[in-house]
This record gives C-alpha cells, sequence and structure tokens, in this order.
C-alpha cells in the first residue's frame, strides 16, 4: 500500500517537521512494515512552468517525426517571448497547454536542462512527459496536456504536486484495514497520540423505497449491498489533476472520471466499489452464486467460464460481474471519445465474504486491488459511508445530481465482542501495563470497553482479524511497543542440546564443504516423469511415490524418492549462467509410503494428544529417511601456473561418499554396480555391513549419457547419493586417539593378475583376510592394462601392503609369510597370480 505524506496529513495534524522518514519510525514502532519511503520530485529544479502551444512547424527530413514549437510560458522566461521547442512527440495541437521546462532547470535523476542545438534548430527547452517528470502512468504515454482554463505560466511543479513523500508499506494479511488511507491515517494518529478526522465520518441517507431495485439471494456471500444512482453526468468532465495525481502516487493509472473517483474513494475509505453505466443494466441487480457454465466477458477483455462457487453480480440478462473481483465488460463506463459518453450511473458499495473472493480471484488468476481488500477485511460498516463519498464527488466534478433513492440490503448481524481479564496482555507480554494502560489502547484501535477485573470488549467493524483475547494481547503490546518488551533469555537444562542425528548431519555438511562442494536445497516436488529419465525398472521401489492433494505445481505434484532431481536441476540452471565448474551437494528428507495406507486421524485441539494417538498419527506418515546427495561437472581443480587442472569424474562422486562414510564412521565397501542413472561401466554400489550382513546404501560415479541429455546437464556429470539414516544405523562415530607404535612399518608391494572382470573391492578383501592381524593397511596404487604384456582381458592390481606389530619389530620373513599368506588367499578366492 502506497500512502502519500500530503494525503495522510489530511487526515491527521502532523507536525510540520515530520518527514516520512520520521512517520516511517513511528509506524514500524507500531507493528507495520514500512518498507521504503520515496521521494518523489527529487532533484527537481525549475523553472518549470505551464506554457499554451502557439504554433507547430513540421520538420521534414528526418528518420522519425519532429516538430518545431513555440510556446508562450508568459514572463516565466524573463523575456515574455514565446519560447521555441524542439519536441519529438504527437499527441498535442495548437492551442493545448502544456508543461514546458526552462533552461536552467533540472529534471530527477540529475538532467540538466540548457539550450541545445538539434535537428538544425535550437530548443529552448522541453515540452514535458509524465515519465520525464516521474509522475507515473497517466495513460497518454505521451505529452501532458492540462485542462484548458489552466494559467499560462503558472508553477508546474506545486500545480502537478511533483514534490512528496510517499511510504510503501508491505500489509499483512490480517491486516486488511490498512489497504486503505482511512487506516494508515488511524495508526499513524495513535502512534503520535492525535485525533483523527475520519473521512468515513459522513452524513448519509437512510435507505428508502425509491433505490435502485437489488435482490441479494445469496446472504451469506454478500451481507451488505448498497446501491446509489447519480444522474445527468458530463461526458466531457474530466478528472482533475489532484485526482489524477492521487491516483498516480498510490501506484492507480487515471483512466475516466467516474472510474477515478471509484478508484479514489477505495483507496481512501478500503471499501471497493463498482460504477454501472445505468443505460446498460437491465433490470433488478442481483447477487447469486454463478450456474456451473456460466460466461462472462471481464473489464479485460477476457472471457471466463464461471464455477458454481463464483459469487456474480446479475441483471436480467445474466452475470454482469464477477463479485469482489472485477465488473463485466456489458456495463462498462464509456469514455465520450469512444461514442456519446455514460451520463447516469449506478454505484455499488457491498461487502462481499472473504473466503469466497479470495477463491474465484485465484480460480480465475484474476487478483484485482478490490479482490485483495476482500481477501484481506473490508469494513462492512463503510459501505454505505464510501458510496455517499462517491454519490458527492461525482456531484462535484461531473455536475451530476444524486437521486433521491437509496438501496441498502443488510443481513442481521451482531458486533462480535470478546471478555478478557485485565491482566491477561501483561501474563502475555511479561510486563505489567495495568487496567488503564489496556483499556486507552484498545480503545485508540476503536474497542468498546466495559468492566473492571474482567474486560467486555467490543471490536470495531474495520478490525475482523480480532476474534479472540490473544489478538486483543497484541494490540496493547504493539502499541505500548515491541521494543519495551523485556528479553530473557532461557536457562536449558544441563546436559540437553543437538540430538547425535543432528551432529552428524552438521558433521557432513561441513565434510563436503569442505571439499569444495556448495550446499544447495530444493524444494520436495518432483514429477513422475523424471523416473523415466533416470532410466528406472518399471518395478523400481523409487517409482512408488506419495501424491499431494493440492500440490503448489501441477508438473510436481509427488514428494521426492531421491534427491538427485533437484539437484540436477540447480547445476543445470548454473550451468546455462554461466557458472560451468560445479559442485553442488543437498541433505534431506526423501518420502516413502509405506506398504499400508491409511488415513491420519484428526488430533483433538482441547487438550494434549495422547502418546497413543501421536503414535496412530506417525503410523499414517510416510517413512522419510534422510539421504545425502552430491552433483559434480566441469572442473574439479583449476589450470594455472601449477599445472593443467583436472576435470571432476566418477572417482570424486566416490571420494564424496567415502567423506561422507567417515563422519558417520562406516567402513564403506566400493564396488562395481549397476543403477538407474548411472552410466553402467562407471557405477560404483556403496555398501556397508549391518548385522553381518551386507546392505546397499547408495550408488555414485558418472551418469548415463542419456539421462545427461535428458536433464541438459554438461558432458561427463558424475553423481553420488547415500543413505545417511542407514550410516548412521551402522555407525560408530566416537573419536578415536590415533595410535601411536614405537615399532617400525615393514612396507610390501604386490602386483597380481586377474581377469578384467574380477571387482577391486574382492581383491582386496581377499588380502586384507589373508594378511592376518599383522596387516595395518592396504592401497591400490597402479592398475594396468596392457594385452600383449598380461594377455587378453587381464589386468594388473597393484597393492601397497602395511604390515606392523605392537609389541616387536617385524623381520623380513615375518612380513614376507603373511604377504604370501595374503597373495595366497587372493589366488584362492579370485584367481589372482603374481606378476612376473
Amino acid at each position: 500500500m502506497r500512502v502519500p505524506l500530503s494525503w495522510l496529513r489530511e487526515y491527521v495534524d502532523l507536525p510540520a517537521t515530520e518527514t516520512g522518514r520520521d512517520v516511517q519510525a513511528k509506524l514500524i514502532s507500531a507493528g507495520l512494515e514500512v518498507e521504503t519511503v520515496e521521494q518523489l520530485g527529487d532533484g527537481l529544479k525549475g523553472p518549470l512552468v505551464v506554457g499554451q502551444v502557439l504554433t507547430i512547424e513540421e520538420l521534414e527530413g528526418f528518420k522519425k517525426p519532429i516538430r518545431f514549437c513555440t510556446v508562450d510560458v508568459g514572463t516565466a522566461n524573463g523575456t515574455g517571448e514565446p519560447q521555441e521547442i524542439v519536441c519529438g512527440a504527437r499527441n498535442f495541437a495548437v492551442g493545448d497547454k502544456v508543461v514546458v521546462v526552462l533552461p536552467g532547470a533540472e529534471l530527477p535523476g540529475g538532467f540538466a536542462i540548457s539550450a541545445r542545438k538539434t535537428y538544425g534548430k535550437t530548443s529552448h527547452g522541453m515540452i514535458c512527459s509524465s515519465d520525464e517528470l516521474g509522475m507515473g502512468d497517466d495513460g497518454t504515454k505521451g505529452i501532458i496536456v492540462l485542462p484548458p482554463e489552466t494559467e499560462v505560466g503558472k508553477d508546474a511543479i506545486e500545480l502537478l504536486e511533483l514534490v512528496d513523500e510517499v511510504l510503501d508499506i508491505a500489509v499483512t494479511a490480517n491486516r486488511g484495514d490498512c489497504l486503505s488511507i482511512r487506516g494508515v491515517a488511524r495508526e499513524t494518529a495513535i502512534a503520535y497520540g492525535l485525533p483523527l478526522r475520519d473521512p468515513a465520518l459522513l452524513d448519509v441517507p437512510g435507505p428508502n423505497a425509491y433505490g435502485y431495485p437489488v435482490q441479494v439471494s445469496d446472504p451469506f456471500g454478500c451481507d451488505r449491498f448498497t446501491a446509489r444512482t447519480v444522474s445527468g453526468l458530463s461526458p466531457e468532465a474530466r478528472s482533475p489533476i489532484w485526482l489524477k495525481r492521487r491516483l498516480q502516487k498510490v501506484g492507480m493509472r487515471p483512466i475516466s472520471l467516474a472510474v477515478d473517483i471509484t478508484n479514489y474513494v477505495m483507496m481512501e475509505l478500503g471499501q471497493p466499489l463498482h460504477a454501472y453505466d445505468r443505460g446498460l443494466v437491465q433490470g433488478t441487480i442481483g447477487v447469486r452464486r454463478a450456474g456451473e457454465g456460466e460466461e462472462i466477458v471481464t473489464l479485460d477483455g477476457a472471457k471466463r467460464k464461471l464455477h458454481a462457487e463464483d459469487l456474480v453480480i446479475t441483471d436480467d440478462r445474466g452475470p454482469i460481474g464477477l463479485a469482489g473481483v472485477m465488473g463485466g465488460a456489458n456495463t462498462e463506463i464509456a469514455d465520450h471519445e469512444e461514442g456519446e459518453g455514460t451520463t447516469d450511473v449506478v454505484i455499488e458499495a457491498a461487502h462481499f465474504d472473504a473466503v469466497s473472493i479470495a477463491r474465484t480471484a485465484r480460480r480465475h488468476k484474476l487478483s484485482s486491488e478490490a479482490s485483495r481488500r476482500f481477501e484481506r477485511g473490508v469494513d462492512p460498516a463503510a459501505a454505505a459511508a464510501a458510496a455517499q463519498r462517491t454519490v458527492d464527488l461525482l456531484v462535484l466534478l461531473a455536475g451530476g445530481t444524486a437521486d433521491a433513492g437509496v438501496t441498502e440490503i443488510a443481513a442481521p448481524s451482531a458486533p462480535h465482542t470478546i471478555a478478557v481479564p485485565a491482566d491477561h496482555p501483561d501474563k502475555v507480554a511479561g510486563v505489567e501495563y495495568g487496567r488503564e494502560t489496556v483499556v486507552r489502547r484498545l480503545q485508540q484501535v476503536g474497542c468498546d470497553v466495559y468492566g473492571q477485573d474482567e474486560l467486555i470488549v467490543t471490536v470495531p467493524s474495520w478490525r475482523p482479524d480480532l476474534t479472540e483475547v490473544n489478538d486483543l494481547a497484541e494490540e496493547v503490546i504493539r502499541l505500548e511497543g515491541y521494543e519495551n518488551l523485556p528479553s530473557t533469555l532461557p536457562k536449558p537444562p544441563s546436559g540437553r542440546g543437538l540430538t547425535h542425528r543432528q551432529r552428524l548431519h552438521r558433521r557432513v555438511g561441513r565434510a563436503l564443504a569442505g571439499a569444495g562442494y556448495v550446499e544447495a536445497p530444493n524444494y520436495p516436488f518432483l514429477g513422475e516423469q523424471v523416473f523415466d529419465q533416470f532410466l528406472l525398472e518399471a518395478d523400481d521401489p523409487a517409482r512408488r511415490v506419495v501424491k499431494l492433494t493440492n500440490p503448489l505445481n501441477d508438473e510436481e505434484p509427488a514428494l521426492r524418492t531421491t534427491l538427485l532431481p533437484g539437484l540436477l536441476g540447480a547445476l543445470r540452471r548454473n550451468d546455462g549462467r554461466g557458472s560451468h565448474d560445479l559442485a553442488l551437494f543437498e541433505t534431506g528428507l526423501v518420502f516413502l509410503p509405506r506398504a499400508e495406507q491409511k488415513a491420519a486421524a484428526a488430533l483433538p485441539v482441547d487438550r494434549r494428544p495422547t502418546d497413543e494417538e501421536i503414535a496412530d498419527l506417525n503410523s499414517a506418515l510416510p517413512e522419510q529417511p534422510r539421504h545425502v546427495a552430491a552433483v559434480l561437472a566441469g572442473a574439479r581443480e583449476q589450470a594455472g601456473w601449477w599445472g593443467k587442472g583436472r576435470p571432476a569424474d566418477w572417482a570424486d562422486a566416490i571420494e564424496a561418499a567415502r567423506a561422507v562414510a567417515r563422519e558417520a564412521g562406516v567402513e564403506l565397501i566400493v564396488r562395481g554396480g549397476q543403477y538407474g542413472p548411472w552410466h553402467p561401466g562407471r557405477c560404483a554400489e556403496l555398501v556397508v555391513v549391518a548385522d553381518g550382513a551386507e546392505k546397499v546404501v547408495g550408488h555414485a560415479g558418472e551418469l548415463h549419457p542419456r539421462v545427461v541429455k535428458a536433464f541438459g546437464l554438461p558432458a561427463r556429470t558424475s553423481a553420488m547419493e547415500l543413505d545417511l539414516d542407514a550410516l548412521e544405523a551402522v555407525g560408530d562415530d566416537t573419536p578415536q586417539a590415533p595410535a601411536i607404535s614405537t615399532f617400525p612399518v615393514a612396507t610390501q608391494d604386490v602386483a597380481l593378475v586377474v581377469d578384467k572382470f574380477v571387482p577391486h573391492a574382492d581383491v582386496e578383501a581377499a588380502l586384507r583376510e589373508g594378511a592376518g592381524s599383522l596387516l595395518e593397511g592396504i592401497r591400490l596404487f597402479d592398475v594396468y592394462e596392457n594385452a600383449e604384456q598380461l594377455g587378453d582381458g587381464k589386468k594388473s592390481l597393484a597393492y601397497a601392503l602395511r604390515f606392523r606389530a605392537g609389541d616387536r619389530t617385524l623381520t623380513v620373513d615375518e612380513a614376507s609369510a603373511a604377504r604370501d599368506a595374503a597373495v595366497a588367499l587372493a589366488g584362492e578366492r579370485t584367481g589372482a597370480v603374481l606378476r612376473g
């Protein structure tokens, strides 16, 4: 909500020295989020005056139309002679009053004006458009043409109210009253302790039998409807400058006088209104639910098929407007330039159900200034005053006559009252305000308060968000100042802190970040077509998903069973934006449906649920293990003076998995595998031993070329994903102090020739078991393939074996015997032979 300070001052007598920044600080202290204070006309310096176009000469021979004009600016130029100006705009004619900026002036943005030669003529100033003056959109997209009665030579800065301050307020969903100058003025008056001149306090005639006929068929959807009629409007009447400027300052575009007045009153009082051309309305105006399949053409020119829940305004023909959202084109106010113009109008000021309007606006993807206000709560008692204010302005500015008839239909209702202990705000805030302060603050908001220890509070009609005792406590606390609340840090009991699971997740994140990965959290949604792109089998468990009843995006209606789609999407976006060397990771939940699906029972709200009720609720939820995943592309090591660098490959993905396993205290078994999106020859199966049995907890390696193409990824993209909860279950991450031996290590190297299809992991396992307890470590340091030397289908694996005893120095014979035993067992199990 944009609030011009000049408009605000009409209802609150702020000190003359108060600036927009001062008002911003006061409103923020009262709980309103004032995002910015815009300084209109900042840097604008005159002379900027009203001029009258005397002559126009069309200049020929240029690529675009150019006009050489003489303009009468009175004595503003010091000579009284006509001002010669070159201009390219064409929306003005001889005799028009325009805005002229003279040499020596400066426009917003530091644009200095001086006499200059252009198109073979000397231009002494400029004829200005609204954009050049920072006025906003006036609908002309050209030169400002002023009313004929405007005085030549008059200061245009003052005339157009170009210097002002505008507060931009982010209004929360519960404060619909602040979507109006009236509501913000009330908050300002309370903040400064000043009286409010309420613009809604008008003398309004009572309803009578002569008003325009209205029938409300759905009193729940429309509990109040006021209709007024004004006749004899002048079709030539135009919105005055002050009205246009106020609409521009609040961010609206002037359209025509009748429409501008309804928009002005909406911004002033917060009550949306609509004006119908009386000559186009046929019969009684009605309010009802739409018939399924009915259609309407709204003011934006779109034909809309209506839903049975839509609330519509009708006449004898059918729908003429979407209630609370947008009017229909068939009763639109006509401009005199498009025809004869509208002379008689019917003014609608109604109050509609907030939920109904919100659903209609979303269903038709049609958010309007009116629907924004109805969704957040409009003062139902302001409808009659808003209609009266609109009638008064139409009579004043368009020369119309207010008809005597007044229609007002209101459903029976009683004011909302709340019983609240006088000390309840004290208990909520932990501050002793006292009864007098509580009563005074609630009365400032507009409440009627009675009682002593137990207060009976009647909520004002403009605050539908005040529904229970804590809402009233919040009003007292915010007006007394959140900054005045004492801060007391809680004292946690000793021995508590992060859980083991939380500590592991943080260690994993730090380890991957230390390895050069960047965390990239993603939304937990996916479309099921991703499983086809991942080349998963039809019966793969990952294809079983939990679907959302009300998804944010129809293309992603399911919860993820893998982290990779989101990470690969992030990698693709970053690569497309020029970041080609990427290493991303994410830890997050995946969602696996249970074998037996059941609906969750609604928990009670009047007491704490029992342990059995909570357990029953949890049993209806999907399993949600936490996974960790990483993706890589581009260079893993950058090239420079130190060397050529190195591209990321499958080995880096496996090393990322090993880094995660080390943090969990797990010995990770890495062996060749084949699964879904990974390249069948460059995929590692990641295994742990749990309860004596092996369990696959993830995969790592280079992605399949078809997956890379389907996702639009860089070539040779690699990835890994692990079940972090499974690692936690089998791991022992108790810190272990390193064992430092006083005895030397004995190193033995062996090179074994095996068939190409034999996994390195099987050879290593056999060597480790055969070497016995003296083996301290084993490392594969070379893989060699050469058919001429080794034979077809063979490869050489070279290992470094480290032997050490804890109580003595090993002899060469002992180390050699352990090595030979290891080689013998490897030969027995894998067919390995020593390379000769």
